[in-house]
């Protein structure tokens, strides 16, 4: 897909100002669908779809977890790494806050507020991920590397 074709987005901004390559894929989403839906709709191993997740800990502090599609987050054990008591997801709304984004099309690329970010250390091993583009419907592919290069995100292990 051409790249003038595809939504603007502060996503999509961030990407072209650090020159950052990637492939934009539009489908037709579903509410309550997740990477079940993007991964069908796109035809890619919802382990390669990596959902930007965004949380808080027990002081309200806002930050965004990277998971794979098809995997939960251990918020205990992002907890422990962190050195707090607990992290919950945010609200919609909360989230909606923070990120700038509406729920379901949240990208960690562009965010309102600047929040730290996890990444499941396993997803910097795959060829290519697919991630929110900040729009409902739009995820771009984009090399991992690229990914953490951007948003220097601390390597976990919280998949379960």
């Amino acid at each position: 897909m051409a790249k003038d074709k595809l939504p603007v987005t502060p996503a999509i901004r961030l990407l072209n100002q650090h020159k950052i390559e990637f492939s934009g894929h539009l489908y037709a989403y579903e509410d309550k669908g997740g990477t079940a839906v993007s991964s069908r709709e796109l035809g890619v191993d919802e382990h390669a779809v990596v959902k930007t997740l965004v949380m808080e800990d027990d002081k309200r502090q806002p930050l965004i977890v990277l998971m794979h599609g098809d995997r939960q987050v251990s918020t205990k054990e992002l907890a422990r790494i962190i050195g707090c008591k607990s992290v919950s997801p945010c609200t919609p709304q909360v989230a909606d806050k923070h990120s700038g984004y509406q729920v379901g099309g949240t990208s960690p690329f562009g965010t309102r507020k600047v929040m730290p970010v996890y990444m499941e250390e396993t997803i910097a091993t795959l060829p290519k991920i697919y991630i929110n583009g900040g729009k409902r419907g739009f995820l771009v592919g984009i090399d991992p590397r690229e990914a953490i290069r951007l948003l220097q995100p601390t390597l976990v292990r919280v998949a379960i």
